[in-house]
């Protein structure tokens, strides 16, 4: 028998295929000069900032004046945002409904702005499955820090010794561990199932 009571989801990588790609290819002529952009200037780590509660219209001028000659671009990332959104991650989002069959508790802990995440949150069908969800652009904390980590727990009675947390991003996935939940590194859908089964869930 499972001594696992709940689950507990990052989103974006998991269970959505976002990526800036998604639209910036539409946009530049070369991957190369994309990349460059990416790397550069609209980065993962300014990115982040937003999604730790930062408006997009401040965040978007403070770059637009550091990178004038990207000005344009820059106005595309939250202004298009919605075309960095892929379809759903289809076989992890199965490992979701399965578990959420069987009676299994499931919760989310993003990184995400308040912005944003209600466009995602109505486009897609399995987020209004969560029992819930801790999105950082709301409690202005981000992961890895612990701090966001223990308001799902006390939000939830969520007891890490008898969770799963499942996430991408591995600095992410190593805080959970530090804080007792048996995490999960995600790299694939059929790596998830096997880990999700050598702890008793039979998914």
């Amino acid at each position: 028998m499972s001594i696992i009571k709940s689950v507990v989801f990052d989103i974006g990588g998991v269970l959505i295929d976002w990526n800036p790609r998604h639209l910036y290819r539409k946009i530049f002529s070369s991957e190369e000069e994309m990349e460059l952009f990416l790397s550069e200037v609209c980065t993962y780590e300014w990115n982040v900032q937003q999604d730790g509660g930062t408006l997009f219209s401040v965040a978007t001028a403070e770059l637009s004046a550091k990178f004038p000659a990207y000005s344009d671009k820059i106005a595309l990332y939250y202004g298009r945002w919605e075309e960095m959104l892929g379809g759903e991650l289809s076989d992890t989002v199965k490992i979701f409904n399965e578990l959420k069959s069987a009676g299994m508790p499931l919760y989310a802990l993003s990184n995400w702005s308040h912005e944003a995440f209600p466009v995602a949150y109505e486009r897609y069908g399995f987020m209004k499955q969560f029992d819930g969800l801790v999105v950082s652009g709301y409690e202005k904390l981000l992961k890895p820090d612990h701090a966001i980590y223990r308001v799902l727990m006390n939000r939830y009675n969520v007891n890490p010794a008898e969770s799963v947390y499942i996430d991408d991003n591995k600095p992410n996935a190593d805080a959970a561990a530090e804080l007792g939940f048996h995490s999960i590194h995600f790299h694939s859908a059929d790596q998830l199932r096997q880990e999700l089964r050598s702890l008793g869930l039979g998914v």
